[in-house]
């Protein structure tokens, strides 16, 4: 069992809160830190982003970041870096990586030099299930899930097809969009979550478009969990020059968003 899987067996019933930042962003000297202040304020997963030069799927918020953490020098070296540094003092919160296909395909040993670092699971966005099987085989033999997104645009028989492969987590990309847009429609997010549940064995996120309390509460009552990143990535820019008032402001605004779930 995986530690994903492990998480969200302790979790139950309670809501899931999926805190996603960039790796290098807005400095090297504020990701581990944030890390361990979002797990401190009630985040269950990290999704940490590997900064990437197109990052086709995210809005300006999350491109924006990409852009200062490359600039900062960030890799994929240092970000294995980073989750290790974590895993110093954190060995139960699961850490995924959420990226592009470059810059893993061009390391070699990939899926055991993740498993070494303390990588759970990983999220490339612009791998097709169809060509995934022999990744996800390999990944699998590290202990790494690999988790699959599902976007409002996908036949259901798409849909089926990859959730019946789904491991650690579905994702469910609420919006027609891009990270951060701001036009979530909870009725039609919770009509098509009850399609995909009824398909898969796993549980089921929501992401893109969920920026407060109220709408996390909103999804979360349909959802098995919420992600939530390009709020917690604006407000990390914020502080760029203080890696203490970045953590403590990180803090409060992972609280409030776990305050929104545990009303449900």
């Amino acid at each position: 069992m995986t530690r994903i899987q492990e998480r969200f067996n302790e979790i139950g019933e309670r809501k899931a809160l999926v805190t996603f930042i960039t790796a290098g962003d807005p400095t090297l000297s504020h990701t581990v830190p944030a890390m361990h202040s979002m797990v401190a304020a009630g985040a269950d997963i990290i999704e940490l982003g590997i900064p990437f030069s197109d990052p086709e799927a995210e809005g300006p918020s999350i491109q924006a970041s990409h852009e200062r953490a490359i600039a900062n020098g960030m890799t994929l070296i240092k970000t294995l870096d980073m989750v290790a540094e974590f895993r110093n003092q954190d060995d139960a919160t699961p850490v995924i990586l959420m990226g592009y296909l470059n810059p893993v395909l061009a390391m070699a040993n990939f899926p055991a030099r993740a498993q070494d670092a303390g990588v759970d699971g990983l999220i490339m966005v612009n791998l097709p299930p169809e060509e995934a099987e022999q990744f996800q085989s390999d990944l699998a033999e590290h202990g790494i899930d690999l988790i699959f997104l599902v976007a409002p645009t996908t036949t259901d028989d798409r849909a089926e097809m990859i959730l019946t492969r789904a491991t650690g987590f579905a994702y469910y990309v609420s919006i027609k969009g891009v990270t951060g847009a701001g036009h979530l429609q909870v009725d039609e997010v919770a009509r098509r979550l009850g399609q995909l549940k009824a398909l898969c064995d796993v549980p089921v996120c929501v992401g893109f478009g969920i920026k407060d309390a109220a709408t996390a509460k909103a999804v979360g009552a349909h959802a098995d969990g919420a992600v939530v990143g390009s709020v917690l990535v604006s407000l990390m820019s914020e502080y760029a020059d203080d890696v203490d008032a970045c953590v403590n402001h990180l803090g409060a605004a992972v609280q409030d968003l776990r305050a929104g779930l545990d009303e449900l």
